[in-house]
């Protein structure tokens, strides 16, 4: 069975760690671009001043830039997540939002810089926005990108 954005968005929603830390993971584009991912801050997701618990945060923005980066590479390409960083803004109430951007344009210039087995270290930023839009925290992942070894050996 192929995935597709809509199963692996119900899919993620409904993973364990997702499921039960208030994770929703709301869609995939069709051309796996964009992405967006809810968190609601409940009883099991907030610290102990009632705000969202900032590993809730971290949690959230994991795994969604370096997806997109896979799906729009495809099996030829190593791809994940590497590192993060968080800076909170302003305490997180209700339902917090985080918007994945990964042009085709950005996939391409990785694929080419990855390509003959380079190692790519890239860089994506995104914003943890509350239901009134105010900024919440600062996110910035490092995805790792590698052509697979067997495909650069074919080539050459």
């Amino acid at each position: 069975m192929r995935i597709t954005p809509r199963r692996l968005a119900v899919g993620m929603s409904l993973w364990i760690p997702n499921l039960f830390s208030g994770i929703r993971v709301r869609r995939f584009s069709e051309d796996w671009t964009h992405a967006t991912v809810e968190l609601h801050v409940n009883l099991f997701t907030r610290n102990y001043v009632k705000t969202a618990f900032g590993g809730s945060m971290s949690a959230m923005t994991d795994p969604y830039f370096f997806m997109l980066v896979m799906h729009q590479l495809g099996r030829d390409y190593v791809v994940w997540d590497t590192r993060g960083e968080i800076e909170f803004v302003k305490p997180g109430r209700g339902v917090l939002t985080a918007e994945f951007e990964v042009s085709r344009e950005h996939a391409e210039r990785i694929r080419e810089q990855a390509r003959g087995g380079a190692k790519v270290l890239e860089w994506f930023e995104t914003v943890i926005t509350d239901s009134e839009g105010d900024v919440v925290a600062r996110v910035r992942r490092e995805v790792y990108i590698r052509e697979k070894k067997r495909v650069t050996a074919a080539r050459g």
